[in-house]
């Protein structure tokens, strides 16, 4: 079989078949295979060992029940997930998320959207997602806890610190890190701090690794604006949603000088003119578990709009940060038309493909989520290296992080150039991936 579009036709079409009704799924395969025929034609061997074949087929699925009591004492029964997707760079690594709309179809979108960032990162981590369609918005503690040691039940005996390595995600932070470590440390009777990464400094976690991701996306994004001699200072910010990763975006954009005028929830958008006060967001969202609506009651000058589509609102640069597929091509035509000069994705595959196509047609500066949010898993990989050395995280700093999302984006603006499209990330950012993840499954054989 030669490498020609017909050839990624062929191929998408076949994985399709056997992934139905995922689609999710289809729509990340479809990203990632639609900019590969030139790396193919130009390695002929990754087409002559199926090794596209090898790397859209997930090394292994489990899913399993999930049995919780609630605070009534009524038996619930949840589904859960782990997707171990590829292993030829180190052991799974990605997060857990907790949220009625996981499906198997979600995870698989994941963890594949997973091997290629991981690869980006440069360290030894492979790619796998997981999850479960519980949702712990609006239950007690006691139930997140029965749900999380119910859940690791299961999971423990699939993971590893040599072979899969869980983290957090949506609907997964420190409350549910702590509980999960808790369950697999009380079955395993083992102190493996290494299995698990997105812990609290206290017990095995690192400094920097709640605010990674959201510091990250702002750092890939000033590499990007620094490629056109502009820089974040004194810019307009939108950054949808409010939770981890927006806070900790909000936080490093207010650090470099700009100005964040609107976030969001899924109940609506707060516009601050003067500024998102970060620290009553984090009030409201992470100690008080509440909706973004409050904040009117802390700033009564600020305004909420229920329901609204913070892509109405004029802004230098955006950042979808909240889930898939939140800004479509309508959205994409608003914020080029009020002037965003460029877009960088916090969440995992924000933008559809309408709206990226849109971006890159009209020169917005877009950093696709597999290269702009790798901060997040880059600092799980050194909260790894800290477990496996027991040495002190304060570390893996800040600087590190930078030193690593500033690599990511050399790699895809190197990569773009090398292929004839200089500037576009989502080349770059895929090609770049695939390579050093296919290179090294060529080097083990057909396994």
């Amino acid at each position: 079989m030669t490498a020609t579009p017909q050839t990624i036709d062929y191929l998408y079409e076949k994985i399709v078949a056997r992934n139905p009704g995922e689609t999710e799924f289809h729509q990340a395969l479809h990203e990632v295979l639609e900019t590969l025929s030139p790396v193919l034609e130009k390695h002929p061997d990754y087409v002559r060992h199926k090794v596209i074949e090898h790397l859209c087929e997930p090394e292994r699925q489990i899913i399993f029940r999930v049995p919780w009591q609630d605070d009534n004492g009524e038996l619930q029964i949840n589904r859960g997930f782990r997707v171990g997707f590829n292993s030829a760079l180190g052991p799974y690594k990605g997060g857990l998320r907790f949220h009625p709309s996981v499906t198997l179809g979600t995870i698989k979108f994941l963890g594949f959207e997973q091997t290629f960032k991981n690869a980006l990162t440069g360290l030894p981590i492979g790619s796998g997602k997981g999850g479960s369609d519980f949702d712990p918005k609006g239950k007690s503690d006691n139930e997140v806890m029965r749900f999380c040691q119910s859940f690791m039940t299961e999971l423990y005996r699939h993971i590893g610190e040599s072979t899969d390595v869980p983290a957090g995600d949506i609907g997964v932070g420190s409350r549910e890190i702590g509980y999960l470590f808790g369950q697999y440390k009380r079955i395993t009777n083992r102190y493996e701090s290494g299995v698990i990464t997105g812990k609290s400094p206290g017990w095995g976690g690192t400094v920097i690794r709640k605010k990674a991701t959201g510091y990250g996306v702002v750092f890939f994004a000033e590499a990007m604006l620094a490629n056109q001699d502009i820089y974040l200072k004194r810019k307009t910010c939108v950054v949808s949603g409010s939770g981890n990763v927006a806070i900790y975006a909000m936080e490093k954009l207010r650090t470099v000088g700009a100005k964040v005028i609107a976030c969001s929830d899924s109940g609506g958008v707060i516009i601050d003119k003067h500024g998102i006060d970060i620290d009553t967001v984090v009030k409201i969202k992470e100690i008080e578990r509440g909706r973004i609506s409050r904040y009117i009651e802390h700033h009564p000058h600020a305004e909420y709009i229920e329901n609204g589509n913070i892509w109405d609102i004029h802004c230098d640069l955006a950042f979808p940060c909240a889930t898939q597929n939140e800004l479509n091509a309508s959205d994409a035509q608003t914020l080029i038309k009020n002037g965003c000069i460029a877009v960088c994705e916090g969440a995992n595959m924000p933008c559809t493909p309408e709206a990226v196509a849109l971006f890159l047609k009209n020169n917005i500066a877009y950093g696709p989520g597999k290269a702009a949010n790798a901060g997040g898993v880059a600092s799980s990989a050194l909260e790894m290296q800290h477990n496996a050395t027991r040495s002190s995280g304060f570390e893996y700093s800040e600087e590190r992080l930078q030193e690593i999302m500033v690599n990511i984006h050399r790699q895809c603006c190197k990569t773009a150039e090398e292929f004839g499209v200089p500037g576009n990330y989502v080349v770059g950012a895929n090609i770049a991936g695939f390579r050093r993840v296919a290179d090294a499954m060529l080097a083990f054989g057909v396994i």
